[in-house]
């Protein structure tokens, strides 16, 4: 049995239909089975979110695998971003050891580190440093930013674009790999099918594979896609796919900051935007082995052009 969390998300609803149609028995932690959609009748319910440890127990009975990609770029009414990923990670990985589970697939965040300005990727840290301690077999995947056509980001850089000036936050210079939501989804599958890197050189491969003294090994990946791309870069890709030309105008930082902040005291949750999620488009997301970790278990990322149907 495979425990899934983050199973109505971006990378989480397109593994969830390639686990399916394997015939994998999957149990979904959720707190509302309705958003799982037409899946929620061919998977296992467990009622239950990240700020409700309780739930990790009853999940994990009788699992031997947890993939958990759920978190939260913003803070949330039952709990702020560092309890929710990274407070609730270690309780998961807790839970998991009590329960038996002999391997723990973890999401993390390519550039994420304790001494980040970003808020999401400290936390994403401290969560990373928690499972490959763990006393099991981590696997930890930390990829660079993540899109689908019709999500989120994508779907408000649409709206903004129908202003005469696409108004974006900072200097747009930091720079990504984008990936494919679809290819990470394959990724995760071939991971958890047994894929294996292929042999490196042993002063690299003992920095990403290692046990931790007890049995239990560590792996880490590093997911990107074939282009780097400034931020800029991605936002006129998107221009591009939705045929508009717009000019892109910088909103200096503390500026967008100020702005934000107080729109989020006004709205609350329905904010569209929060500062902490724009601050993570100021945060380099790039990899120095490119694709080459994707592509080791057989996955070659489609570049965000082909994607978008950019000509």
């Amino acid at each position: 049995m495979l425990l899934l969390t983050g199973a109505t998300g971006l990378v989480g609803s397109a593994l969830l239909r390639r686990l399916v149609a394997e015939g994998q028995p999957v149990r979904c932690l959720v707190r509302d089975p309705r958003r799982l959609g037409p899946q929620r009748v061919r998977v296992q319910i467990a009622l239950g979110d990240l700020t409700d440890p309780p739930s990790f127990r009853n999940a994990m009975r009788g699992v031997d695998t947890v993939v958990h990609l759920a978190a939260s770029t913003r803070d949330q009414p039952r709990g702020s971003i560092e309890e929710l990923a990274a407070i609730a990670t270690w309780r998961m990985v807790e839970a998991a050891q009590r329960a038996g589970v002999q391997r723990f697939v973890f999401f993390s965040a390519l550039g994420a580190s304790t001494h980040h300005r970003a808020r999401l990727f400290r936390a994403k840290a401290l969560a990373e440093q928690a499972v490959r301690e763990a006393d099991l077999h981590s696997t930890v995947i930390a990829p660079s930013l993540v899109y689908a056509p019709g999500d989120r980001w994508l779907t408000m850089l649409e709206r903004l674009s129908l202003l005469p000036m696409m108004p974006v936050s900072g200097r747009g210079r930091a720079m990504c790999q984008p990936i494919w939501a679809e290819d990470v989804a394959d990724f995760v599958m071939a991971a958890l099918l047994g894929g294996s890197r292929p042999t490196e050189p042993s002063e690299q491969r003992s920095n990403e594979q290692r046990s931790n003294g007890a049995g239990a090994t560590s792996e880490r990946y590093e997911l990107a896609g074939p282009e780097t791309l400034s931020y800029d870069d991605v936002i006129r890709s998107a221009l591009r796919s939705l045929h508009r030309e717009r000019a892109l105008a910088h909103i200096p930082t503390p500026l967008v900051s100020r702005t934000l902040r107080l729109v989020e005291r006004l709205a609350g949750q329905r904010t569209p935007a929060t500062w902490d999620e724009a601050e993570l488009l100021e945060a380099n997301m790039v990899s120095r082995r490119g694709a080459a970790d994707a592509e080791a278990l057989g996955v070659r990322p489609q570049s965000i052009s082909a994607v978008l149907g950019v000509g």
